[in-house]
């Protein structure tokens, strides 16, 4: 029998294509006329409240003492905790500072020096996966997208729980945990099978080490001699706290609470925070910086010069370069305007990273995208738009200087996220009550039936 190409679209496809796209087209005036928010957000982009949450906020504006709301520098709270004075609180400590986030998104205070011991404990005496999953899960069909390799390792967790569908506060915490010691492993890992099976790299696979931070295991894991600095480890624990949470009305963590409301499992609630956090809209958005930063450093002949990368922004916004969509990756963002805190904070870490690295021409040349895209956007589409850098605008050259390959780079984001997704899915579990159902309303209009004969 002849095998058959199952990716191929043939022109039957094309057909049907065809009339799914004419069929499936809404008229965009309807949605005025039933006053529905696109992408549940109103025209100045001010998301629908569809929900209540204790775990984290985001604050981009404020108001004035008559009524009238301005947009503000951004700021970021875990748990009513300034995340800007988190990081300044362990790192002034010399310590990490992703475990003491995670308890404190999860159980709601922040841990004493016991609590955080044992706590460390717990996830380092976790940091492992069942007997024989590297070879039977991630070593037998090899994804060429990490993100679809751990979200297909989190549903087969699921085979090796005896309690997977057990929704008790105390087996989800304990699911919980255990997600969030063994993400690292489950990300490196797969990219390692890949890296081997379809790039012809060598099969690196370290053992964990239960007394390292999450920061440290990652990098300790990915290296082939497994050693790195204490500023990379250092720099890679704070980006995981900035990555960690942000409320519950992004595209992932509203996904996750959904499913959660359903009554669903763990492991199928965490994976479709993957399948979300995977879309370029979302956290595929530093692959994309990434992508433009190449295209930028190779077709700008001094790329630290403001003139040459003004002239370049200019021809990508007329879609006359980059990927034709006319935008510039990691510039603005759904809802901060003035400043988003956590591309503050990982600027300044990038900078004494990249600087101690050799990568201050890279730098430079996000800066100057940072700084000139504002300006160029209101020459071309002559208004005043405030906007700022978004933390994917630094994240890929952390990631890039610390040797992290990209295709792990949207993985890291959602091995930090996972603690805050558990946090969102916890509080629905204790909190919600309800399904998740919004409304939808028809506009198709009433059709006669006709006999297949007929039609």
């Amino acid at each position: 029998m002849e095998a058959k190409d199952f990716s191929a679209v043939t022109p039957e496809i094309e057909a049907l294509a065809a009339k799914s796209r004419e069929n499936n087209r809404i008229d965009i005036s309807l949605y005025d006329k039933y006053e529905v928010k696109r992408g549940l957000r109103d025209l100045n982009g001010k998301g629908v409240l569809t929900g209540l949450t204790e775990i984290s906020e985001v604050k981009a504006s404020e108001v004035d003492e008559n009524g009238v709301s301005h947009p503000c520098d951004g700021k970021l709270y875990y748990r009513g905790h300034d995340v800007e004075k988190l990081i300044e609180g362990f790192t002034k400590d010399k310590r990490f500072g992703f475990e003491e986030v995670t308890y404190l998104l999860l159980f709601g205070e922040l841990p004493d020096k016991k609590q955080l011991a044992d706590f460390n404990e717990l996830l380092g005496n976790y940091r492992c996966i069942p007997p024989n999953f590297v070879r039977d899960i991630i070593m037998k069909k090899p994804s060429r997208d990490i993100m679809n390799a751990v979200a297909r390792s989190v549903l087969m967790l699921y085979a090796y729980d005896d309690k997977a569908d057990d929704t008790s506060v105390p087996n989800v915490v304990r699911q919980s945990l255990q997600l969030i010691s063994e993400l690292p492993l489950l990300a490196v890992y797969s990219y390692q099978a890949y890296r081997h099976f379809h790039v012809g790299g060598s099969l690196i696979i370290h053992e964990p080490d239960p007394k390292l931070s999450t920061a440290e295991n990652i990098l300790h894991l990915l290296r082939a001699d497994g050693k790195y600095t204490s500023l990379e480890a250092e720099i890679l624990d704070i980006a995981l706290v900035l990555h960690a949470e942000h409320g519950g009305g992004n595209n992932s963590t509203f996904s996750t609470r959904v499913l959660t409301s359903s009554g669903t499992d763990t492991y199928s609630a965490i994976s479709a925070g993957f399948g979300s956090l995977k879309g370029p809209r979302h956290g595929g958005a530093n692959l994309r910086v990434a992508q433009q930063m190449r295209e930028i450093m190779a077709n700008v002949a001094d790329p630290t010069d403001p003139n040459q990368v003004k002239d370049y922004l200019v021809k990508i916004i007329n879609k006359e370069a980059g990927d034709g969509s006319g935008l510039i990756y990691g510039m603005g963002h759904a809802v901060y305007t003035k400043s988003d805190p956590r591309a503050v904070i990982l600027k300044e870490n990038a900078r004494k990273l990249a600087y101690e690295k050799g990568f201050e021409k890279e730098f430079k040349t996000l800066e100057n995208v940072e700084l000139l895209t504002p300006e160029v956007f209101s020459e071309i589409k002559g208004v005043e738009k405030t906007m700022c850098a978004n933390v994917d605008l630094y994240s890929g050259l952390v990631y890039k200087v610390l040797g992290i390959p990209e295709d792990l780079y949207t993985p890291i984001f959602a091995v930090a996220r996972t603690a805050g997704w558990c946090a969102h899915r916890l509080e629905e579990l204790t909190s919600g009550g309800k399904i998740i159902r919004p409304a939808y309303k028809s506009v198709s209009k009433p059709r006669e039936f006709k006999p297949i004969i007929e039609r």
